[in-house]
């Protein structure tokens, strides 16, 4: 089947396209459905690429034998399928890990607790062993031929006889998957596979690609856990001093300025492990839905006393997703609640200084009414003062028309006029008072 984006073209008779359409629509073929036909083995290695560039893992991919023709535009994108001599193998760069997987036909081996199936592998051991990255999973899924019913007894060799959960799948049953989640010496879990003959092979990778992605995904969403483990001493410590800071803000003899400082220095600290831990929780949240979804797709229908996929992740793999989203949770719940606190803090402090503030405008208004009536003394005793030097020019005045003859006696005259001076120097200094309050005023 030739891809989508290979046969469209622009031709005219539609709007030019957003940058985008392609590359969008596209997106759901993005990860095509694998065709394998049964019985086969599929080894699927997840890496861990922090650190390590497309560039590099498409460098690794070209070392496998037969590839060196291929080119490089051929490896562009996420997504890569290569068909090998006698399989195929699948590269898938996710947003914080790669998938290696490889299908082939499933070696004619007696099935024994011993049976080495990676060395039977149709890539070299050493390429598997130098993919770039860290191991984050890996799976041997044994896919086989038989009946439903008999799933477990066909099973059962792979797991030495050991303590095994198993699903029948799909509507009708169509299927049977066994595991224990056991890590083995090879570093590699086992997942066996019984479907009946006739089986399509996009059925089969269908089922090959659900019980993949449960590992993966699972192994990306438990990151969070240890995270989580390690806050609850920091978290445990942080509660208890909020708790601690609240009872003493309602301390009104505590120093609202030591209280400021250590709620700051408690939310610096939490703030801190929320910008640390935050896109790893949010990450496991997403891993853990793409698990329960791909959980759901598979239908399970338990065989009867034994555990169901399902069921044991259910009782194994939730309480763990549990404790990340409730880490989660108290972070968010915890910076909430510093907020609250300073807010309330805050509020206190900004009432007493109101309260400051009120009482240094008394302060102030009082000052301001002493220093009016001062004012209003000060001028009486300037009209006054004025009104003496006016009298004291006019005797002067009436005593030098007395030489110059008039009739009249300078002592007299100055009393007499004293009331029409002193009236006249209150009225010229209330007049120029009004002026300067229209002034102030305008």
């Amino acid at each position: 089947m030739v891809h989508p984006v290979e046969t469209y073209r622009e031709t005219g008779i539609l709007p030019p396209d957003d940058p985008l359409r392609v590359q969008l629509h596209n997106e759901l073929h993005a990860r095509p459905t694998p065709r394998i036909r049964l019985p086969a083995l599929v080894v699927q290695v997840a890496v861990r690429h922090e650190g390590v560039s497309r560039e590099t893992e498409l460098e690794h991919l070209r070392r496998l034998s037969g590839l060196g023709e291929l080119e490089l535009d051929q490896l562009a994108g996420t997504y890569l399928f290569l068909r090998l001599s006698e399989g195929s193998l699948r590269w898938e760069r996710h947003t914080e890990f790669s998938t290696y997987t490889l299908v082939q036909s499933l070696p004619d081996l007696e099935v024994t607790p011993e049976t080495d199936l990676l060395g039977h592998l149709v890539v070299d051991a050493d390429w598997l062993r130098g993919i770039p990255g860290r191991t984050l999973s890996a799976v041997k899924l044994v896919m086989l031929e038989g009946p439903v019913e008999q799933a477990l007894d066909l099973a059962r060799p792979w797991f030495a006889g050991g303590p095994v959960v198993a699903s029948v799948m799909g509507r009708g049953g169509h299927s049977c998957a066994v595991t224990d989640f056991r890590l083995r010496h090879s570093g590699f879990e086992q997942v066996v596979v019984v479907a009946p003959p006739g089986t399509s092979e996009t059925r089969a990778g269908r089922i090959a690609a659900r019980l993949l992605d449960i590992e993966a995904y699972r192994m990306m969403a438990l990151l969070g856990f240890p995270l989580a483990r390690g806050l609850r001493a920091m978290l445990l410590e942080s509660e208890q001093a909020l708790a601690q800071i609240t009872a003493r803000i309602r301390d009104t003899n505590q120093a609202d300025a030591e209280l400021l400082d250590e709620l700051e220095a408690l939310a610096a600290r939490v703030e801190h492990a929320i910008a640390e831990h935050s896109y790893r929780f949010s990450a496991s949240a997403a891993y853990h839905a793409l698990v329960k979804a791909r959980l759901a797709e598979l239908r399970e229908t338990p065989i009867p006393g034994t555990q169901t996929l399902g069921e044991f992740l259910q009782r194994r793999f939730s309480p763990a997703m549990a404790t990340v989203e409730s880490t989660a949770s108290r972070l968010a719940a915890l910076s909430q609640r510093i907020e609250r606190a300073g807010a309330l803090l805050r509020t206190r402090v900004d009432i007493a200084l109101e309260t400051q503030n009120q009482e240094l405008l008394g302060k102030l208004r009082r000052g301001q009414e002493m220093q009016y009536q001062l004012q209003r003394t000060v001028e009486g005793l300037s009209i006054a003062a004025i009104s003496y030097y006016v009298v004291g020019l006019l005797y002067y005045l009436f005593k030098a028309a007395k030489e110059a003859g008039l009739p009249l006696s300078p002592e007299l005259a100055a009393g007499l006029a004293i009331p029409g001076v002193v009236l006249g120097v209150w009225w010229l200094t209330r007049q120029i008072h009004h002026r300067l309050l229209r002034e102030q005023g305008g």
